[in-house]
This record gives C-alpha cells, sequence and structure tokens, in this order.
C-alpha cells in the first residue's frame, strides 16, 4: 500500500491530517505537479484525471479523490470517527464537507488556478476574470461559515470530523491565493485557532 502525492498540494494534505487524526502510517511516493508528472503515462494509468492524491492498494487498486481514500480509510479504522457517529451526524458530516469543498476549497482553488503566475502553464486557458470572480464567493463562503460556528464548535456539529479538514486545508490554501480572511469573522477566527494547532494540523506542511 502507498500514496502517490505532492505533498504540499491542498488534496494531499486532507489526506495526511485525516491519517494523522486516526494514527495510521501509510508510505507515501511524491511526484512533481510543476514537471507535469502527473500527466505521464505511468501515472495516468493509476488516476486518468491526473489529479493526486492516489491510493493503492496492496492488490494493485488504485483509490482516487481525497473523500474517497479517507473513506477508505474510515471504514478500515474506525475509530475516532470522522464521518460521523450515528445516521444524523452523519448526514450533517456530508452535507457540511460538500459545502466546504465545492463551497470553498474549490473556489479557493480556482483563484489560484487563474490568478497564480506559477499556475500559466498549467491552467490552459488561465482567465484571470474567473479567478477574480470567484474572490467574492469565497467571501460569501466564509460568511456562512462564521456563521454556522456561531453556535457549534466544529464544522459539523460537536465533534471534529473530516468536514473541518476540509475547511482548514481551504482556509490556509487562501494565503498561495493571495485571499485575505476578513478580521470581523470572530467564529473563523475561534475555530481556525483551535484547528490550525491540533498536531494533525502540521501534516504534509
Amino acid at each position: 500500500m502507498k500514496i502517490i502525492e505532492q505533498s504540499r498540494a491542498p488534496n494531499p494534505r486532507r489526506v495526511r491530517i485525516f491519517l494523522a487524526e486516526k494514527g495510521i502510517t501509510v508510505p507515501f511516493e511524491q511526484i512533481e505537479i510543476g514537471k507535469k508528472q502527473h500527466r505521464a503515462p505511468e501515472f495516468l494509468k493509476h488516476n486518468p484525471m491526473g489529479q493526486v492524491p492516489v491510493l493503492i492498494l496492496d492488490d494493485g487498486t488504485a483509490i482516487s479523490e481525497s473523500v474517497a481514500i479517507c473513506r477508505y480509510f474510515e471504514e478500515t479504522n474506525p475509530t475516532p470517527p470522522l464521518f460521523g457517529r450515528d445516521a444524523r451526524d452523519k448526514a450533517i458530516v456530508e452535507m457540511m464537507n460538500r459545502r466546504m469543498e465545492h463551497g470553498l476549497l474549490a473556489r479557493v482553488a480556482t483563484v489560484f488556478r487563474h490568478t497564480h503566475p506559477s499556475m500559466a502553464e498549467l491552467e490552459v486557458p488561465q482567465i484571470k476574470e474567473w479567478g477574480d470572480a470567484n474572490r467574492a464567493r469565497v467571501g460569501a463562503a466564509l460568511e456562512m461559515m462564521d456563521g454556522e460556528l456561531a453556535t457549534k464548535p466544529f464544522m459539523a456539529g460537536e465533534n471534529y470530523s473530516i468536514a473541518d479538514i476540509t475547511a482548514l486545508v481551504a482556509v490556509d490554501f487562501m494565503r498561495p491565493s493571495r485571499i485575505e480572511r476578513p478580521a470581523h469573522l470572530k467564529n473563523l477566527d475561534r475555530w481556525y485557532g483551535q484547528m490550525s494547532t491540533r498536531p494533525s494540523a502540521k501534516a504534509g506542511m
């Protein structure tokens, strides 16, 4: 078993934090996205989407998509539960993780891909206007997060979950994307201070 990744990328970091919370150790094999190794034939045979990370099981099965990889480890190592504890809790975790993934992380990534100079050769065409348009969407997602966190300690309620992992990675990815976190979002600040000081938060950094 191994995970193919580029450790600095946000989605591999999601998996690394998840594994750290579980106390699971898996060998990692690094590739360089900047050198377009994710588009090489030997990598594409594992994931034709050309994205990291990819989990390679002992039988050769390749599992890509960060949440799918985390789900595999949740099923094989259920303690501590990071996808919820009962039917209601699991549904809320799923809801909040999707909001954080599609409503925040994807939008931050769009800003990075379409405005950062280092992405000019990888994101073709790089459309600055589309990147800039997503800055406002990031702001709206952060406002939503602040409202959710006004009445609960974690993104999905009373317990730490994969929704917090996705949200933390997204907020941290705002720095290289050159997006400032609004100072008035005090609930978000409180949550971020707690999440960023968990030992697992250092995974992949």
